[in-house]
């Protein structure tokens, strides 16, 4: 057979791509008409079994996703059909493999089992808990993958691929197991990145805090999304594996920032705070000159702030949920700004018990001593940079949920704290000094190890007692309206149960206890999935009544008889009405 000549191979190829790019564009263009959207709705609404759907906010996602489709094929086509995007792709293919080529990956083995065994040990309780935490509930028995609520687009692709299906099924403990071994993954290529390639056994057990940190915990809590909250940690520590190649370096920083995007963005302070981390111990060590760490520096800073532009324009839809997706104002940034920061210190200074402040202000003391012992720059100097270092790095670990309207402080969305805790720590035992550093680091990070342990008990016990007092509940309800349609009832629910004794005993020196274990039953206007439990897990169909929602009625103004008074609740009804009111 006579082979076919690469000129006409080419040609071949570059007419495919033109032909593929001019449907591609056409199928962008079309769905930039409002009819087509609509259309396009309608069918997602059949094929995923919806009544409806949050028309707006996706007729306006869709032409964001038209748009930059849009802006993505033109990119890759200037890429493959013209002679200096084939060379811009040549330049970067071959830096990729030129910082590959130069790790040693046979070396990391050992301590990536040696940190997935850490972290597998620091969340059997929880596997063993086997909790369903907040949406853990209606994904297991609903089958819901709703994150794209929060744009979460590369999270619902990887579902797919691990749960093929259409609903979701418990698979547990698979993703946890999933989260540890990315966990163990970023630990490990951390400290690669943050000590110049070397790997000590110290260095790896002083990266702890970054999946054991309380305020990750909960990430981990979650049986199905533990393994996708996870992955943005180690997504923005991947594009520093190719800082000494530029071009390299910015491609894989617009990617990886934007699967974090995609996945889970409370993380998103985690690529700002090893960029600052790095520039410090370049300029501390004089490894570089001023010019190369502030050209380090302003290139990451436009790689992330371009990431987060193509996310916001292009990729971001808006929701109405419990936490903003919009920028604070212009006139308003500043006070803004410094207002998040403030209430973030404020309540990881409220969650954190006495043990930990002590070893975290020790920890950040030995920090700014090892700087200035390791310090090729005047002493003075180092002293007062590795204290603003401190304070930015700290303002980074929170993202840009401080430059939000409405930021979110549940513990999940302040876990780029613990990744700071890591990073300092990782430093702090970074070369050889004084020996009690070490001690502190690894003394700080035992405390959250055992915590960990705690935890997972905890959430078991308050389960415990929570099914307790719903079946006592049900039980009433039942001998009440033993031939009741209980979808003609409508139910509310006032006050909590109570905290077990042995999560009060933990928050006497943890207090972020209290808002990390769910009590699981109580007002619905508090935690929605502690009223969807009692109901849809227990096989309770009774309507619930619930604040906000429209037509919420206070059940307390309708003057109910009382039909039941035990030494768990009270409950009072009209036969149509239930108010239940729960005891301490």
């Amino acid at each position: 057979m006579t082979p076919i000549p690469s000129s006409k191979k080419t040609a071949s190829l570059r007419s495919g791509i033109i032909f593929i790019s001019i449907i591609g564009l056409i199928l962008c263009i079309t769905v930039l008409f409002p009819q087509v959207r609509r259309t396009i709705l309608e069918f997602a609404m059949q094929f995923f079994h919806r009544q409806t759907i949050m028309y707006e906010s996706w007729s306006n996602a869709l032409v964001k996703f038209a748009l930059g489709g849009i802006g993505l094929i033109l990119f890759l086509d200037y890429c493959t059909l013209t002679a200096s995007g084939r060379a811009l792709v040549g330049k970067v293919k071959q830096e990729f493999a030129d910082s590959l080529s130069e790790m040693d990956f046979r070396s990391l083995w050992k301590p990536l089992i040696l940190m997935f065994v850490i972290y597998l040990l620091g969340i059997l309780t929880l596997i063993r808990a086997n909790f369903s935490y907040n949406d853990d509930i209606g994904r297991s028995i609903v089958g819901m993958r709703e994150w794209y609520n929060f744009s979460r687009y590369v999270t619902v692709f990887l579902s797919y691929i691990f749960q093929p299906e259409i609903s979701l099924t418990d698979i547990s403990p698979i993703p946890q197991l999933l989260a540890a071994f990315i966990l163990a993954c970023s630990s490990v290529l951390l400290v690669y990145v943050l000590g110049n390639k070397k790997i000590t056994v110290v260095k790896l057990l002083a990266s702890i805090p970054l999946g054991l940190s309380p305020y990750f915990l909960e990430c981990l809590a979650f049986k199905f999304d533990a393994p996708y909250m996870t992955l943005p940690i180690l997504s923005s520590i991947i594009p520093f594996l190719f800082i000494d190649r530029k071009r390299a370096f910015v491609f894989a920083s617009v990617g990886s920032l934007l699967i974090m995007c995609m996945t889970y963005q409370a993380l998103s302070g985690v690529y700002l705070l090893i960029a600052i981390m790095l520039g410090f111990q370049d300029w501390n060590s004089r490894k570089k000159s001023n010019k190369e760490i502030l050209s380090f520096l302003g290139t990451a800073a436009f790689a992330y702030g371009f990431a987060l532009l193509l996310f916001k324009f292009f990729i971001m839809r808006s929701t109405g949920t419990y936490v903003s997706t919009e920028m604070l104002p212009l006139p308003q940034l500043i006070p803004g700004l410094l207002s998040n920061i403030k209430n973030f210190a404020i309540t990881v200074n409220a969650d954190l018990g006495v043990v930990w402040k002590a070893g975290i202000a020790l920890v950040l003391l030995f920090f700014i001593v090892q700087s200035i012992r390791q310090s090729a720059q005047t002493k003075f100097f180092s002293f007062l940079l590795s204290i603003l270092v401190l304070i930015l790095a700290f303002i980074a670990s929170y993202g840009i949920y401080s430059l939000l309207t409405t930021p979110l402080y549940h513990p999940r969305a302040l876990s780029g704290f613990g990744i700071f805790l890591a990073i300092v720590c990782i430093y702090a035992v970074s070369r050889n000094g004084i020996k009690s550093t070490g001690i502190v680091v690894l003394a700080l990070n035992w405390c959250f190890f055992v915590f960990a342990f705690s935890y997972g008990n905890a959430l078991a016990d308050q389960a415990r007692y929570a099914e307790f007092r719903i079946t006592l509940f049900l039980n009433d309800i039942s001998h009440l309206y033993p031939n009741s349609n209980s979808e003609e009832l409508s139910i509310q629910l006032e006050n909590s149960i109570d905290f077990t004794p042995s999560v009060k005993n933990i928050a006497k020196q943890y207090p972020v206890i209290e808002r990390l274990v769910q009590k699981r039953f109580g007002k619905d206007d508090g935690n929605i999935w502690d009223g969807y439990y009692y109901r849809r897990c227990f096989g309770f169909t009774c309507k619930s009544n619930i604040s906000w929602k429209e037509g919420y009625i206070d059940f307390r103004t309708l003057n109910l008889s009382v039909v039941a008074d035990t030494y768990y609740h009270t409950i009072q009804s009209d036969g149509k009405h239930i108010l239940v009111t729960l005891k301490h």
